[in-house]
């Protein structure tokens, strides 16, 4: 066995311990030696992708770009699971989003993965060419179905359920925007 022995002379100081740490929007400062870090996602642009927060004691590290929703549809209904607003600038928006929904009974399971673009004059949102999908559908939800539209100033993510069914959904996605 050996060990590693550093001797403290007289006179020498001990190792330097930051006292605050800067992030992209505000500072975060050690209680107690103690500095807390955290994820989370937000739907902020940012090219990067990441970005920094910091107030007290903690340190938030944001996913950006990011979409999140979930809902249910009962029978052949549609429901808006994500209804992201593009905003007052002028530009396009790239999405890729997954679609993920569970019938219990059954059960049955459906997943989508899209790519669609829309464009925003800033006041009004257009789909531009179609809306990409891959399916994986069991025979229970074969007639179930995901998709992107435009609807006022917004995008929005659209499942639409299947018959004699209640279907649980989830939709994680991101963008890409330029203006």
């Amino acid at each position: 066995m050996s060990q590693f022995y550093v001797g403290v002379t007289a006179g020498s100081l001990p190792p330097s311990v930051p006292l605050s740490f800067t992030t992209d929007s505000g500072i975060a400062t050690p209680v107690a030696n103690n500095l807390n870090i955290l994820a989370d996602d937000t739907t902020n642009n940012n090219a990067n992708g990441l970005t920094t927060s910091g107030a007290g004691n903690t340190v938030t590290v944001l996913l950006t770009n990011r979409l999140q929703g979930t809902g249910s549809t009962v029978d052949a209904a549609t429901s808006d699971i994500i209804t992201f607003s593009l905003g007052a600038t002028p530009g396009t928006y790239a999405f890729e989003v997954r679609v993920a929904g569970f019938e219990s009974t059954t059960p049955a399971g459906v997943g989508y993965s899209l790519f669609g673009t829309v464009r925003t004059t800033g006041a009004a949102g257009t789909v531009a060419g179609t809306v990409d999908r891959i399916n994986n559908e069991e025979a229970a939800l074969v007639l179930a179905n995901a998709t992107i539209v435009a609807s006022g100033n917004n995008a929005v993510v659209q499942v639409t359920g299947v018959a004699g069914f209640t279907i649980s959904w989830s939709v994680v996605g991101l963008y890409t925007f330029v203006g």
